[in-house]
C-alpha cells in the first residue's frame, strides 16, 4: 500500500511540476505579452459595442503579439471597414487582419 501511494505522489507531483507555470498561451513569450494582448482585445471590444455601426456581437477578435485577428460577419462592406479602422486606434496594435465576411 505504501508503493501504490509513494507511486502516486510522485506522479502527482511530476505532472505538477511541468504544468504548472504555463499561464502563457498560445506561443507568446512572456506573460507581459498575454496582458497586452488580452487587454488589446478588450479595448476593440469595447470600442466595437459603443459603435453604432459595428455589430459586435457579430464579430470575433484575437490578438497574438500585438497582431489582431478580426473573423466574422457583417452586414456590410463599410461594416467591415469601420471594423478594421476601430482596430488600428487601440495602442498596441501591430497589424490587423481582417477575415471578416460579409453576408449578403
Amino acid at each position: 500500500m505504501s508503493l501504490r501511494l509513494s507511486t502516486a505522489a510522485l506522479v502527482t507531483t511530476l505532472v505538477l511540476a511541468t504544468a504548472s507555470g504555463c499561464a502563457v498561451t498560445r506561443g507568446q513569450q512572456d506573460v507581459g505579452a498575454y496582458v497586452d494582448d488580452s487587454a488589446i482585445t478588450t479595448n476593440i471590444k469595447t470600442r466595437f459595442a459603443t459603435d453604432e455601426a459595428v455589430d459586435a456581437t457579430s464579430i470575433h477578435v484575437e490578438t497574438l503579439n500585438g497582431t489582431v485577428m478580426l473573423s466574422g460577419f457583417a452586414k456590410n462592406a463599410t461594416e467591415k471597414a469601420t471594423a478594421a479602422k476601430l482596430a488600428w486606434k487601440v495602442d498596441g496594435v501591430k497589424a490587423v487582419k481582417n477575415e471578416i465576411a460579409v453576408r449578403p
